[in-house]
């Protein structure tokens, strides 16, 4: 097993020391698309001993430019990213243990945190990301922010306890701003923010700390420019994820929406209020002819496309109203 790898051991910074590091690490990545497929097939590559990967959406044909992991025929079935991912992941190497979870992370994802490693964010929205910044804190778990739009990107290594956390960054979410439905992405972009993520998570699994980053990194692919912010002192000894009495806030239930619009997407997420029997909507829907799979169900429901996952989570497309698919999910899917 170590001849597969021996390109990667003969480099100073990991050795063979440091692979068997990486080999008996726990890796979890939030978030299947550009970023989190890049990162997944790097660090399964490397022989990470475990990777997980949670992601709450499917496979769009729009996705197939820059998503690397995915297949026309997986956009074609509408098959959710983190089952796609895995199959393809436990194909590139089976002796990585791989996990697909096809899920959302919210205050009640507390088991997914504990014993990681390593958390990778490849996310497109800040509310999720305070509740990985408070888990992480929580448990003390070190993990690297991530973002990439047009053709710029940043990344951030934050290690609780040493570093700012995110909230120490971003006292207050910050509103709009370009996304990749609104400004577009090229696939460059994504893989130089990807390697700059990915190289700082092999630093940490094969235990080179010193080595990371010290500095916020913003870059641009298209213009070759790059700059490095220094960011420690804005570690806040009053923050409430991470300073010296914390309270978690992102964890607290009520600080999450039942009803959120997808970032650029025209799209809005409903999560039902408690648990729902897939078969019974399933069933529900038969009078409008849903196209279902293990994982998901498809219909059109007052002429917008409508997705239900199996824990009863609804993505409703051609819509940014969360009062109108509210009412639109509750008339039809859990009346």
């Amino acid at each position: 097993m170590m001849e597969r790898y021996s390109r990667q051991i003969r480099f100073s910074g990991i050795q063979k020391s440091g692979q068997e590091t990486i080999q008996k690490a726990d890796v979890l990545i939030i978030g299947a698309g550009a970023l989190g497929s890049a990162a997944a097939e790097t660090l399964v590559r490397a022989g990470a001993g475990s990777v997980t990967i949670v992601d709450r959406d499917y496979v769009e044909s729009s996705n197939l430019q820059r998503q690397q992991l995915y297949t026309e025929k997986d956009a074609a079935d509408g098959v959710p990213k983190a089952a796609a991912a895995a199959l393809r992941l436990k194909e590139i190497n089976s002796s990585v243990e791989v996990t697909g979870l096809v899920e959302e992370i919210t205050p009640a994802s507390e088991s997914l945190f504990q014993g990681r490693d390593v958390i990778i964010d490849a996310l497109d929205n800040f509310e999720t990301r305070l509740v990985i910044n408070d888990f992480a804190c929580r448990f003390n778990i070190p993990w690297i922010y991530a973002a990439v739009v047009s053709s710029y990107g940043m990344s951030f290594t934050i290690l609780p306890g040493e570093t700012p956390c995110l909230r120490c960054l971003l006292p207050v979410l910050p509103q709009g701003g370009e996304t990749c439905d609104t400004a577009g992405v090229i696939a460059p972009a994504v893989q130089m923010v990807s390697a700059v993520q990915s190289t700082e998570a092999l630093k940490l699994l094969s235990g080179n700390n010193e080595a990371l980053r010290k500095t916020f990194l913003h870059m641009d692919i298209w213009h070759g420019t790059q700059q490095e912010i220094g960011v420690g002192r804005m570690r806040r000894l009053d923050c409430p994820s991470c300073g010296s009495t914390p309270e978690y806030p992102a964890l607290k239930h009520e600080s999450v929406t039942k009803t959120a619009v997808l970032c650029g997407r025209d799209t809005v997420q409903v999560r039902p209020a408690g648990q729902v029997v897939f078969n019974e909507i399933l069933e529900r829907l038969s009078p409008f002819a849903p196209k279902a799979n293990n994982h998901l169900l498809q219909v059109t429901l007052e002429g917008k496309k409508v997705v239900v996952f199996r824990d009863g989570r609804a993505l409703i497309h051609e819509t940014s109203d969360k009062v109108q698919a509210l009412s639109l999910y509750q008339r039809y899917i859990v009346s």
